[in-house]
């Protein structure tokens, strides 16, 4: 149960992370492509943001060094490719739906909620499984 309640909360964490980034670049940019631009930066910082959670205190992992920390990284990046494509449907879907700023982030919201459930999965079985020292 400890496990479920620090991954729903860092869950909470990335997504107030991806959220507020968003909200923030559109505050302070509103030329061509702001929209998506935002999505992206947001989608970045809640990414990093995750991994870094997840990674230390979720998996308990410790990388051997700069070399294994790229490809732990770049591993896990590549099994969010799955569940950005379901944030960002839910996102843009709202967004498209409602034209309503608010409706757009619950959208994402909703999104990045199915998302994690399914990257913990992904995460568990194919990235953080060698045999490295854990922390």
């Amino acid at each position: 149960m400890n496990l479920l309640v620090s991954y729903s909360l860092f869950a909470i964490v990335a997504t107030i992370a991806n959220i507020a980034s968003q909200d923030l670049f559109l505050r302070a940019y509103s030329g061509p492509f702001a929209l998506v631009l935002s999505i992206g930066v947001g989608t970045a910082v809640g990414l990093v943001t995750k991994y870094l959670l997840d990674k230390r205190y979720i998996f308990r992992y410790r990388t051997s060094g700069m070399g294994h920390e790229s490809k732990v990284f770049m591993l896990y990046t590549m099994m969010g490719v799955l569940t950005t494509a379901v944030f960002w449907a839910f996102e843009f879907g709202f967004h498209f739906i409602f034209d309503d700023k608010m409706m757009r982030y619950l959208g994402g919201i909703i999104g990045l909620g199915i998302g994690y459930w399914i990257k913990y999965q992904l995460d568990k079985k194919y990235v953080f499984i060698s045999k490295e020292v854990k922390c």
